[in-house]
């Protein structure tokens, strides 16, 4: 069996956050949210880490996230890019959007083998998650059936104060496997509770506090690759067509028609921790804060990598 692997999806801009959010310190000694994910995961097991960023990051991100973590971890970047598109395909006009995260993993294509993780780089979902997630692909194998897995985070601890956020809604059975999954791109808290918003916010739906949403924290055999590839086409080919400017390839989207045709089981691993992260600026003290109190209790060392 293959180690797992690490995927994290840092090609964001970070438009709502109005900068690159990604290398943005968040405590005195200039660690990022993705140095918290990076050592959670390498005390979990991972020993290696592929960073999917923009091409024209690569010495920034290079500088500032990836050589420090070289030292202690085998990196690797792949690059997501508008024009990476099957034969056949051109690039609508005015688009400007990327693709999403279903490109962003398939990117991998060629330097992933194995099991591996995916998470997002702007996001902290806590050590427990990667300890469940790595322990998970460690067994990991395939059968007439793709085995995937997921960590799931009650909706009450994943959304900010501060504007909207996208989420997967998760809809799990008794026995914590997912059945489907519906990605919510503009999901707000507001005075009576949480609820989202599908026409650009002229009408409201409700979201209990205790549903069980995704926060692109993934664990996939390889056959993930196979399904993305195969699939990216004919999403440009229906979706893009219909919605030029800004259709996404979402990667929640993809599993979700996975189980639909019952190829693809996938088990949700549950974590009571808070999502941190900082969608938009106004965010960054809660993480900031978040942080020291942790460091305080000793669950992280002041210099994670010393």
């Amino acid at each position: 069996m293959k180690k797992p692997v690490l995927v994290i999806m840092a090609a964001g801009m970070g438009s709502r956050y109005g900068g690159l959010k990604q290398m943005d310190p968040i405590d005195n000694e200039g660690h990022k949210i993705i140095d918290f994910s990076i050592y959670d995961a390498k005390r979990a097991g991972f020993e290696k880490v592929v960073f999917v960023i923009k091409k024209e990051l690569e010495n920034d991100f290079r500088e500032l996230v990836g050589n420090p973590i070289a030292k202690h971890m085998e990196v690797e970047y792949v690059f997501q890019s508008l024009e990476d598109i099957p034969e056949g395909f051109t690039v609508p006009e005015k688009r400007v959007k990327p693709w999403g995260t279903g490109q962003a993993v398939l990117s991998c294509y060629d330097v992933v083998d194995g099991p591996f993780a995916v998470i997002n780089a702007d996001d902290y979902y806590g050590a427990s998650a990667f300890q469940m997630i790595y322990d998970f692909l460690a067994e990991a194998k395939d059968d007439s059936y793709y085995r995937y897995t997921m960590v799931g985070y009650r909706l009450k601890n994943t959304v900010t104060d501060n504007g909207y956020v996208s989420r997967g809604v998760c809809d799990t059975d008794e026995n914590e496997m997912l059945q489907g999954i519906v990605e919510r791109t503009r999901i707000e808290k507001h005075e009576n509770g949480i609820t989202y918003s599908e026409d650009d916010g002229d009408t409201w739906v409700a979201l209990p506090d205790e549903t069980i949403v995704s926060m692109n924290m993934w664990g996939f055999t390889v056959s993930i690759l196979e399904e993305l590839k195969k699939r990216f086409a004919l999403f440009l080919n229906e979706e893009v067509r219909n919605n030029p400017e800004k259709a996404e390839y979402f990667l929640p989207s993809v599993v979700d028609r996975l189980l639909a045709a019952k190829k693809a089981t996938v088990k949700v691993l549950n974590s009571e921790d808070k999502w941190y992260g900082v969608t938009y600026k106004e965010d960054k003290e809660g993480v900031v804060n978040a942080i020291a109190s942790m460091k305080e209790s000793g669950l992280y060392p002041e210099k994670l990598w010393a």
